[in-house]
């Protein structure tokens, strides 16, 4: 549960600055990618484990010059030792969740 915890709390903080500092969208999507496969594989986990979610306070498109960006990260953590039985490993899992939020700068893109 703890190294999930780790990957979700420092996904959502390096992806929000990730999209803050990139260029453009283009970097932006490169730089999320690699990050989220980095802190997978640090954590022991696939990036396919680690579920991104952003969301701008603007109305245009996001992310935006100017805008707060708000990065979410969910992950199931599955509890050791829930055997297989009547699925139980498949209801033995702690939900996880990280934000981080980001001001955009005024000149982005």
């Amino acid at each position: 549960v703890q190294s999930h915890t780790f990957a979700a709390q420092a996904a959502a903080r390096h992806v929000a600055r990730a999209i803050a500092t990139a260029a453009d969208v283009a970097q932006a999507d490169t730089r999320v990618d690699a990050i989220t496969q980095a802190i997978a594989a640090e954590y022991g986990m696939t990036a396919d484990d680690l579920a991104l979610a952003v969301e701008c306070s603007g109305s245009g498109p996001c992310p935006g010059a100017g805008e707060i960006i708000r990065v979410t990260v969910n992950t199931d953590a599955v509890l050791p030792l829930v055997p297989p039985v009547l699925g139980l490993d498949r209801l033995a899992r702690v939900p996880i969740e990280a934000t981080a939020v980001q001001r955009m700068p005024r000149v982005w893109g």
